[in-house]
C-alpha cells in the first residue's frame, strides 16, 4: 500500500469513528465526547474512562487503546484487521465503547 493509499483509508477510519459518535450521541445516553486533535481521536465517557484510536504513519498501522488492552491494526482483506489476532477494527472499537459506555454500542466503517 502506498503512503497515499493508507492516508485515504485511515482518514476513511476516523471519519466513521466520529460520525458514529455524533450518531450514538444522538440516538443514545452514551454521552461520549470525541475530539480529534490530526491523527488521533480520544473518545472519553461519562466515568472518565477513554478510548484512542490513533494513526502509525510510518508503520500504516491504526493503534487502538482501551480498557481491554492495546491492538495494532494493518488493512488486508478490504478491513482494518489486527495485526496478531486478525479481528476487524470495529468489531474491537464496538466491544470496547460498549465496555465503557456500559452499554451495547455499534460501530461499523460504513459511516463517515
Amino acid at each position: 500500500m502506498t503512503d497515499l493509499e493508507y492516508l485515504d483509508r485511515a482518514e476513511a477510519l476516523l471519519r466513521a469513528i466520529e460520525s458514529r459518535c455524533d450518531e450514538l450521541n444522538d440516538s443514545t445516553d452514551a454521552d461520549i465526547d470525541n475530539q480529534r486533535v490530526g491523527g488521533m481521536i480520544t473518545m472519553v465517557f461519562p466515568d472518565g474512562s477513554q478510548i484512542v484510536v490513533n494513526l502509525q504513519k510510518p508503520l500504516h498501522e491504526v493503534w487502538l487503546a482501551a480498557r481491554s488492552g492495546g491492538y495494532h491494526y494493518t488493512f488486508a482483506d478490504g478491513a482494518w484487521r489486527d495485526t496478531k489476532t486478525g479481528e476487524e477494527f470495529f468489531a474491537r472499537l464496538s466491544l470496547a465503547a460498549s465496555e465503557h459506555a456500559g452499554q451495547a454500542l455499534r460501530f461499523d466503517p460504513g459511516a463517515g
